[in-house]
């Protein structure tokens, strides 16, 4: 694979930087059901307890970082019950949280960049988990970052965890498509927009409780990198998505004055899993590919048992899945930005490891994202030489 050639990366989005952030506040996952029924006042439900507890122990996830604080808590009561009105307490604090944690990935991603901020041209912003504000956190993030304010702007809310993907999509196409863009793109997610207190009728509130983190990640992409002073990482070669159909009740959400309100069937995993060749054969018929153990995996950690049901579907070898399951166990489910952490830490595992790339030695491989629709984002990525 080329590396020095002036020719290498002519044309292609490629990934310039990535950078990660999480709240300070972690909760180990063995201790979350005594967390979760004490802030929710809930010991009177052991049952609904030992049933948490059990999913928990089923997700494989270690610790999680969390924006909300037992002080919030204390000065917002009606969030920790199942359904009060809490809509204006959990804005208050989302519009906050989302966009610390927006800056401070943002941060860590222009500082590997190393560029001036003025060459950010584009800014992509999604929340799954945040309030809709007008103006929203990419306006705050303007001024916060200090970025210019002829910066062109894309913000858009809850189209789930499969819009880790769907940045990766549009960044590529702003950056192949505005010559000298440099797009920076970023996933926050803060999910005490749906922590909420358990109910005797709603299992779904038990599996959110137990599955999703908190965090944010931010990439910079650009076409026809400069070699001597930018450092590429991952080429994007193509980018698309696939709804399936008849999945919308599937999983889903919705906004209301108790605030966001998940919903989720166990049928999730097993509708990704019979849909993930199809989408992998179509991506990848360009380039001839059929061997998916040739590949390196960026996967949304959605849960154990996708991730399982994608190995056993496909045939996987154990270690493909290893840097998604880590991501998995050391943050949960992030949403949106989870496949932004899978990235950031293949790269830096390839390298710590002596690989011969960035893709923990293989040359191409495969960032999926898949949410609410069912939704399938499915990027081919070409990783990049690690220099010795």
């Amino acid at each position: 694979m080329p590396q020095d050639s002036s020719m290498a990366f002519q044309g292609k989005a490629t990934v310039l930087a990535v950078g990660t952030a999480v709240p300070t506040h972690i909760i180990r996952q063995s201790d979350y059901p005594d967390y979760y029924f004490n802030a929710t006042n809930s010991e009177h439900l052991p049952e609904l307890k030992q049933k948490l507890t059990r999913i928990c122990t089923g997700t494989k996830i270690q610790k999680r970082h969390f924006y909300l604080t037992d002080e919030m808590l204390k000065d917002h009561p009606n969030i920790a019950t199942f359904k009060e009105l809490s809509l204006d307490s959990r804005n208050e604090l989302l519009a906050r949280g989302v966009t610390e944690l927006a800056k401070e990935a943002a941060e860590q991603a222009l500082k590997e960049w190393g560029q001036p901020r003025s060459r950010i041209t584009h800014l992509i912003f999604h929340t799954a988990t945040g309030c809709v504000d007008l103006p929203g956190p990419d306006y705050q993030l303007i001024n916060l970052l200090g970025l210019e304010p002829t910066v062109n702007r894309c913000m858009f809310y809850h189209s789930g965890c499969y819009a880790g993907g769907t940045v990766f999509r549009v960044a590529k196409d702003l950056a192949e498509n505005n010559p000298g863009a440099r797009v920076l793109a970023i996933c926050s997610e803060v999910t005490l927009s749906f922590f909420r207190g358990p109910s005797e009728t709603c299992m779904d509130v038990l599996v959110a409780q137990a599955l999703f983190g908190d965090g944010a990640g931010a990439i910079i992409v650009g076409s026809d990198p400069d070699i001597s002073v930018e450092r590429p990482l991952y080429e994007i070669l193509s980018s698309g998505q696939m709804m399936i159909p008849g999945t919308a009740d599937a999983l889903g959400g919705r906004v209301e004055e108790a605030g966001f309100v998940l919903f989720l069937k166990p049928s999730v995993p097993i509708h990704v899993t019979n849909n993930v060749r199809k989408c992998l054969s179509k991506a990848f018929a360009p380039l001839g590919i059929t061997d998916w153990n040739s590949l390196f995996w960026i996967v949304h950690p959605g849960g154990q048992r996708i991730l399982e049901g994608i190995e056993n579907e496909l045939k996987l070898e154990k270690e493909k899945m290893l840097t998604t399951k880590h991501v998995l166990a050391e943050y949960g489910n992030i949403a949106s930005g989870s496949v932004i952490f899978v990235m950031d830490e293949m790269r830096k595992r390839s390298k710590k490891q002596g690989k011969a790339t960035t893709g923990e030695g293989a040359e191409f491989g495969v960032l999926l994202g898949f949410g609410p629709g069912l939704t399938i984002e499915t990027s081919v990525l070409r990783a990049i030489e690690i220099p010795n």
